[in-house]
């Protein structure tokens, strides 16, 4: 039977065949590092998901088309943050289209197998001078050894960057993905500012690629929240070169799905963890629940709410927030077989506080991972997403974003 054998250390190229860079092209004002190249040795099988936000920026619009034109094949991902090139009209489309052929004419490719992503202020012209000076520098910095500059260069307001891999192996062969992404604040993908990454040598058919990334986003990079905010610029996209030799089937299917799972959770999870102004992870827990939208619609109420997140981050045991948030999130409840817990500390069930039990609550909220659950009393579905606190550091770091 295929297993995951485990998760090894590195990001982006930890999968054989690929190669990356990271520069300062001069994009942020800071000096610090803003373009970034992905380039797979050879042609890869691509999947890729995209904001819902219709406030779509020029990036997924290019990358969009170029999937569909190259039918879902892509040789290199070219990457820039300190400006989102959204909202930058034809501008922004001709920049995004620039950005493109650049790569491909350094990669020997056509150009609709190159993608395009960008983070950043939204309408903001992208430096396009800087971008042609940088790019040829990018390529003479690729490396397999270069993930780590990479995934420095896709950063905004993320405190650390954000890595990830992972070995699995079907039939005596094994084959790795590795991944980084970037995220920190605007954060709710709904995929539907974050960006994520990945890559893998086993060859995965497209429609076996386009499922399992589909699956993977659902239960990680959807299934968390660090302000409600989804970004225009949103989007997961995943590489397989096919460089190990292993091919995946629908009887290795679980084997990579579960292995792409577990490097996307990690990554998410380091996205939630890194949140503007953040200093708690908080897994939030529905069950009880009619159904399992329903679960995952009260889970992010829950996760969302500035009451609640102010609650943790103050080591406050208030369960009736959550109660209130799971009462209003418009789905099936039963208060008088609801409960909350806070930790393993049940505070509320059956239509009844316990009170008594706050301070113990409240010794437990001092910690950095935190779990909370509520059970809606309605059904058996279930639901669990990731958030962190909310703190004034978040409001300063916004309300200065810009200046």
């Amino acid at each position: 039977m295929p297993t995951i054998t485990q998760t090894i250390p590195g990001g982006v190229t930890a999968a054989l065949g690929f190669r990356a860079a990271g520069i300062s092209a001069g994009i942020k004002a800071n000096g610090k590092p803003d373009l970034a190249l992905l380039v797979s040795d050879a042609p890869a099988q691509a999947a890729a998901v995209f904001t819902t936000n219709k406030a779509t920026a020029a990036p997924v619009i290019v990358s969009r088309e170029h999937l569909s034109r190259s039918g879902g094949l892509a040789r290199a991902i070219v990457i820039n943050s300190g400006c989102a090139n959204a909202c930058t009209g034809a501008d922004g489309l001709a920049a995004a289209r620039e950005m493109t052929a650049a790569t491909a004419g350094l990669a020997g490719c056509p150009v609709e197998q190159v993608l395009v992503a960008s983070t950043g202020v939204i309408g903001v012209a992208l430096p396009m001078n800087n971008v042609r000076m940088g790019l040829p520098v990018a390529f003479k910095s690729l490396g397999a050894d270069q993930g780590p500059q990479a995934a420095r260069a896709i950063m905004t307001t993320d405190p650390f960057p954000k890595e990830a891999a992972a070995r699995f192996a079907v039939g005596g062969r094994d084959a790795a993905i590795g991944g980084m992404a970037k995220g920190s604040g605007m954060i709710e993908p709904m995929m539907a500012t974050m960006l994520g990454f990945v890559t893998t040598d086993a060859a995965v058919p497209r429609p076996l690629l386009e499922r399992a990334l589909r699956d993977a986003v659902h239960d990680t990079f959807n299934a968390i929240t660090v302000d409600g905010e989804c970004s225009t610029n949103d989007c997961v996209m995943l590489l397989a070169n096919g460089a190990s030799g292993l091919t995946v089937d629908e009887s290795s299917y679980s084997a990579f799905a579960t292995a792409l799972t577990a490097v996307c959770r990690e990554l998410a999870l380091g996205i939630v963890r890194g949140g503007e102004g953040a200093t708690k992870l908080v897994t939030v827990t529905v069950s009880g629940a009619a159904s399992p939208d329903e679960a995952r619609r009260a889970a992010k109420a829950i996760a969302n709410s500035p009451l609640v997140k102010t609650a943790i981050h103050g080591g406050d045991p208030n369960w009736g927030r959550l109660i209130a948030v799971a009462g209003r999130a418009g789905v099936e409840f039963v208060l008088e077989r609801a409960a909350v817990r806070i930790g393993s500390i049940v505070l509320f069930d059956n239509g009844r506080p316990h009170d008594e039990r706050a301070p113990d609550a409240a010794a437990y909220l001092e910690g950095t991972d935190l779990a909370v659950a509520v059970d809606l009393g309605a059904g058996t579905a279930s639901s669990t997403v990731w958030t962190c606190d909310l703190s004034a550091e978040y409001v300063r770091i916004n309300a200065e974003y810009r200046t």
